[in-house]
C-alpha cells in the first residue's frame, strides 16, 4: 500500500516533488559518485602526491560510499516516516528542495518546475518504527565516533533519499527495498527477542 507521508509543517513543508527538487537530488547524487570515481585527495583535489582525505578512500573503492547510502536509506525511511520529528524533517527538506531547485530552474531557464510525485513510499508500520527508533539512538550516542568527511557524506546521502526517494519509477526500488526491510528486520527481533520465538531467528 502506498500512502502519501510527510505531513504539512506550519505550511512550510511539503509532500511532493518537483522536478526542480528531483535535480537537487540527482545533482547531489552525481557529485558524490563523481568525487567517489575519481578518489578524493586532501590539498589538490586529486593531484598527484596528496595524502587521502578521511573518509575519502582509494579511486572506486566501493566501501567509500557506505556512509552516502546509508544516508540514502536513512533518509528513505524519514520519508516513509506519517509524522513525528522525522517524517517532518523530511517534508521540510523536500519543501527546501522544491524552492532551491526551483529558484535555480527559474533563474537559468526561465521555467517554472512541475510536480512530479507526491512523497509517497512503502509505509513504515510498528515493527519497522522499533528499528528506525533504536537506529536514531544509536546514531545519537556514536555520533562523536564518526569523522567529519564520514558525517558529510551520511548528511549529504540523507538530502538525496529524502529528495529522490518517490513513490514511482526507478528511484522506489530503494523505498521499496529499505521500508520493507526494516519493517521485516523489526517483526523478525520482535519475534525472537520478545516473544521467544527463537526458531525465527534462525
Amino acid at each position: 500500500m502506498s500512502v502519501t507521508l510527510a505531513a504539512g509543517l506550519s505550511g512550510a513543508t511539503s509532500a511532493t516533488i518537483t522536478s526542480a527538487g528531483l535535480a537537487v537530488g540527482l545533482a547531489l547524487l552525481a557529485v558524490e559518485h563523481v568525487t567517489w570515481w575519481r578518489g578524493a585527495t586532501a590539498g589538490g583535489g586529486g593531484k598527484k602526491g596528496g595524502a587521502p582525505v578521511e573518509g575519502g578512500g582509494k579511486a572506486k573503492d566501493p566501501r567509500a560510499l557506505i556512509p552516502f547510502w546509508f544516508g540514502v536509506a536513512f533518509g528513505t525511511l524519514a520519508v516513509a516516516c506519517p509524522a513525528g520529528l522525522l517524517g517532518y524533517g523530511a517534508g521540510f527538506l523536500r519543501w527546501g528542495g522544491n524552492t532551491v531547485g526551483g529558484t535555480v530552474m527559474s533563474w537559468m531557464t526561465g521555467q517554472s518546475a512541475p510536480t512530479v510525485a507526491t512523497g509517497s513510499a512503502p509505509s513504515l508500520d510498528g515493527y519497522g518504527a522499533l528499528v528506525v527508533t533504536a537506529l536514531v539512538i544509536v546514531l545519537w550516542l556514536l555520533r562523536k565516533k564518526f569523522g567529519k568527511a564520514t558525517t558529510g557524506k551520511w548528511k549529504k546521502g540523507v538530502v538525496v533519499g529524502v529528495l529522490i526517494g518517490i513513490g514511482t519509477g526507478v528511484f522506489a526500488m530503494v523505498g521499496n527495498l529499505v521500508v520493507p526491510g526494516a519493517n521485516d528486520l523489526g517483526a523478525w527481533a520482535l519475534d525472537g527477542l520478545i516473544h521467544g520465538d527463537l526458531g525465527s531467528m534462525l
